[in-house]
């Protein structure tokens, strides 16, 4: 057995945003320790139990689940399912034995974290929000290192656990050597023409699907071209909504694989306020609309959003009056050269680069391998 070999395991997930970073941390420890051996532990019905396979490492699953707001009854076999979280967890950490253990948000980093700790080995949360959830605040008191992405955390953690860091996100995008005309050729669109990307997240959003869809004959005689990604559970529904009009200036698509191409032929971005979007946006410097998610706990999404409306370096609509608001706010946005520019310029300014090499270090740091 190499005694110098290095073992971490990574815990959490639960949707696109918080994979994504996880997978280019693993990443950044593999081109640094190339012999490293990664262990990802999610929670068995949630997404990662996918996505971390096809980007190549093992996973394990907790039957670990949130707790219901409305139906408390239910709550018994959650709490039942924390149980079980917790005693398979610490067998996974004692079988593997770990040098570090780290979060990144979602259900199953609450007992892997908590696990490692009663075994004495380091933690490292990674808390992708500019606002902390209760599960990362609970683990902060046992964790040896907290990397953020936003400024002012130590009104959540311990100031001198805290580290700036920022999100890590996709080197793909940043990679790309699209240029703007181009992209927009490849979706068969005019390269002279505003062009427009709406993005629901991994899944599609509802609310604002809707509120397209009510606004298509606006758009469709509109000077400006859109890419719609619905998110694949509503594909269907809008297609058939749709069918007979001539949309020549509107690309619709359940999922868009090549988001680098995406982002390069929008002049202008709405999205939800996910942190892992939100720190890609700020490093490819994109002008963004944001609509903050209401399904997401402790609101934490309008919280992002305001992070950045409060420097300038982003607008805003509610959920709740997307109807009203949406379509007038991309119109008079997309039109304002100047404007684009200014929202530009200020995202550009909170943009932290190199999040994953620098997160991936203070793990070797933490496990005394560097």
């Amino acid at each position: 057995m190499n005694e110098d070999k290095l073992k971490i395991i990574i815990s959490g997930g639960g949707t696109g945003g918080h994979i994504f970073p996880a997978v280019a941390i693993a990443n950044a420890i593999k081109k640094i320790k190339p012999d490293s051996s990664i262990l990802f532990i999610g929670a068995e019905d949630r997404m990662e139990m996918q996505r971390v396979p096809q980007a190549g490492y093992e996973i394990i699953g907790l039957p670990i689940k949130g707790f219901y707001r409305k139906q408390l009854w239910k709550n018994i076999e959650v709490l039942w399912k924390i149980l079980k979280s917790l005693s398979k967890a610490k067998k996974v950490i004692k079988n593997f034995q770990p040098d570090v253990v780290i979060g990144v948000g979602g259900f199953a980093s609450g007992p892997t974290l908590k696990m490692a700790e009663r075994l004495h080995i380091p933690t490292l949360i990674q808390e992708q929000n500019s606002y902390a959830g209760v599960t990362n605040k609970l683990l902060a008191k046992g964790a040896s290192k907290i990397c953020v992405a936003y400024q002012g955390m130590d009104r959540f953690f311990p100031a001198e656990k805290i580290i700036l860091t920022g999100n890590p996100v996709r080197q793909d995008l940043l990679q790309s050597t699209y240029s703007k005309e181009d992209a927009k050729r490849s979706y068969n669109l005019d390269p002279n023409k505003p062009t427009v990307l709406i993005v629901g997240g991994s899944l599609g959003a509802q609310s604002i699907n809707k509120c397209l869809l009510n606004s298509v004959e606006k758009m469709e005689n509109s000077n400006i071209q859109y890419i719609w990604q619905t998110g694949k559970i509503y594909i269907d529904r809008i297609r058939k909504a749709v069918e007979g009009k001539s949309l020549k200036n509107i690309i619709i698509t359940d999922f868009i694989s090549d988001m680098a191409q995406a982002y390069a032929a929008a002049d202008m971005i709405v999205s939800r306020a996910g942190a892992g979007s939100i720190s890609e946006f700020c490093l490819l410097e994109k002008p963004v609309l944001l609509v903050p998610s209401p399904n997401v706990a402790e609101d934490h999404q309008t919280k992002n959003a305001l992070a950045l409306v409060n420097q300038k370096a982003a607008l805003y609509v509610k959920d709740t009056e997307l109807n009203e608001k949406l379509m007038p706010t991309i119109h008079s946005t997309i039109t304002d050269k100047h404007l684009l520019q200014q929202l530009s310029n200020n995202i550009k300014t909170l943009a932290l680069s190199d999040s994953a090499n620098i997160i991936a270090h203070e793990i070797l740091k933490l496990a005394n391998k560097e």
